[in-house]
């Protein structure tokens, strides 16, 4: 049969038309501000030519306001599955172009059906949010949509990773779909998130604020926590994507992506004892030890400029995948508060779902005392790394490198805790508390009494790490599976993980458990 030109024709102008949503006036204003078209987004994420696109025609008419004089391309979003890296991804783009990216009953359902497209074939998601918000016109309708995509947000989570990428506006109700997503990646310009504006804020409370003090990346970077990495620009954001996605399965059913040496090399690394200070009250930088253990180049932190009192984010041991989570002794002497406890167990709970082996590095000296830790709930927020830990069933290795006191101790995954196997250098000190605090409740009298004070504490402390606090006592209790040299690490680490990583682990039947939020 030979199909009548016209008809071609007319297929071709409604794919121009889709293509070009905005016109070419729009378009160049974007590229003038350095931004991606929605359609260049999903270009650059996927490889050339393998992006199939759902709902190309799709368009919703709205009779009311005018706006059934006015078509909507692709509803205002671009949706369909394409190949990153050799692998199939769901992707939906909103068209800020096309009515402000703003989401109606036809925009979400859109978004709601390559999500669900991806939960029956196991694939990523990776959405790109620029929108304006709810669609006015259609009222309920664009609420309802909303309710839709948020479902599906959480019926997908801890099935297939849901990255999401903040690349223009994302105000009110748009920001709760992201926020259930598992990684969020915003661009330094040009992108917004924040549920009421300073327009709302200064009309219902008096406060005064600007834009970039709620809802800036800077902002949910540093102070909020709500997002996980600040891209530079669209591009920058894309390669993140590919980044995350590199070090996660296609879903929960698969291993994350290793890639295992051939022969693990047993040699020592003598620069690691060198990151170790001589005195035991000079902080260690938990960066510098990363750098040593870790495949070369291969370490992406997670959340890097909030809560850094604490380290997390992936990288690769001899190829294998592992999520790090490890004291910072740098920043407020390594001591573990809420936004540290909060960052921590998401970031657990993240690996545990997606199968990946688990690595926890300590030197904590407990949890930040203060008035102002205790009334925002430390307890609340400390449990949450307890419950993430205990709950994991990923493999779960400890090092544990100087200082492991109190209950921050068990928060920083102990074999009590389910560690499979647990390490600790000699210069480790497990302990209710450290010597000093100790030695001031125990010999409370002595030292009133002594004709030194301070070098009889001195020599008391000695005496209770040698006793009471040295690795040496948790290894003959069976709480240690060795004590090992600093230069020894990298690959007593490797094995372990070679040889945890068929671990099968079962819990008891439940819905699931009841974390303290």
């Amino acid at each position: 049969m030979t199909i009548p030109k016209e008809l071609l024709e007319n297929l071709e102008k409604r794919r121009e038309e889709a293509r070009f949503a905005g016109g070419e006036k729009k378009i160049a204003a974007r590229h003038a501000k350095g931004l991606m078209t929605a359609r260049e987004r999903v270009e650059a994420l996927c490889q050339e030519n393998t992006f199939q696109e759902m709902g190309l025609f799709a368009h919703h008419q709205v009779h009311d306001f005018g706006m059934d004089k006015k078509r909507m391309p692709t509803d205002g979003v671009v949706t369909g599955v394409g190949l990153v890296e050799g692998k199939p991804v769901a992707v939906f783009s909103q068209d800020f172009m096309v009515g402000g990216g703003a989401l109606g009953k036809m925009h979400a359902g859109k978004i709601a059906g390559v999500m669900e497209y991806a939960l029956k074939t196991g694939m990523p998601v990776v959405g790109f949010n620029d929108s304006g918000g709810a669609r006015i016109q259609e009222g309920v309708g664009a609420l309802s949509g909303y309710g839709q995509v948020f479902y599906r947000n959480v019926l997908l989570s801890g099935v297939v990773p849901q990255i999401a990428v903040i690349a223009g506006p994302c105000a009110g109700g748009a920001a709760y779909s992201p926020a259930l997503m598992d990684i969020l990646i915003m661009t330094r310009k040009n992108a917004a998130m924040f549920i009421t504006g300073p327009e709302v804020i200064k009309a219902v409370t008096g406060q005064s604020c600007s834009a970039e003090e709620i809802g800036s990346a800077a902002a949910h970077a540093t102070i909020s926590g709500n997002i996980h990495f600040v891209a530079e620009d669209d591009a920058h954001a894309v390669q993140l994507v590919k980044q995350v996605l590199s070090y996660l399965p296609a879903n929960n059913l698969l291993d994350p992506p290793h890639q295992p040496s051939a022969a693990i090399s047993m040699d020592p690394d003598p620069e690691i004892d060198a990151l170790i200070p001589e005195d035991s009250k000079t902080p260690l930088d938990v960066q510098a030890v990363i750098q040593r253990l870790v495949d070369p180049g291969s370490f992406l932190e997670v959340q890097r400029d909030w809560a850094r009192n604490i380290v997390c984010g992936w990288a690769r041991i001899e190829g294998l995948v592992v999520g790090i989570v490890a004291n910072q002794p740098m920043v407020r002497a390594g001591a573990l508060d809420i936004d540290a406890a909060d960052k921590a167990a998401r970031f657990i709970r993240l690996c545990n779902v997606f199968n990946t082996p688990l690595l926890s590095l300590v030197d904590v000296p407990g949890f930040l005392p203060g008035v102002q830790q205790e009334r925002g709930g430390i307890i609340r927020h400390g449990s949450k790394m307890l419950f993430a830990w205990a709950s994991a069933t990923s493999p779960k290795i400890t090092l544990i490198m100087r200082k492991a006191y109190g209950g921050a101790y068990l928060a920083m995954c102990s074999k009590d805790m389910g560690a499979d196997m647990v390490f600790a250098w000699p210069t480790a000190e497990i302990a209710v508390m450290g010597a000093e605090g100790a030695v001031n409740i125990l010999f409370k009298d002595e030292l009133k009494s002594a004709p030194d004070p301070k070098a009889r504490s001195g020599e008391l402390a000695a005496e209770y790490r040698d006793k009471f606090a040295a690795p040496w006592q948790a290894a003959e209790a069976g709480m240690i599976t060795d004590v090992i040299e600093p230069s020894r690490t990298r690959s007593v680490l490797a094995m372990a993980l070679r040889n945890t990583i068929t671990k099968r682990s079962g819990r008891p039947p439940k819905k699931h458990g009841n974390i303290a939020l």
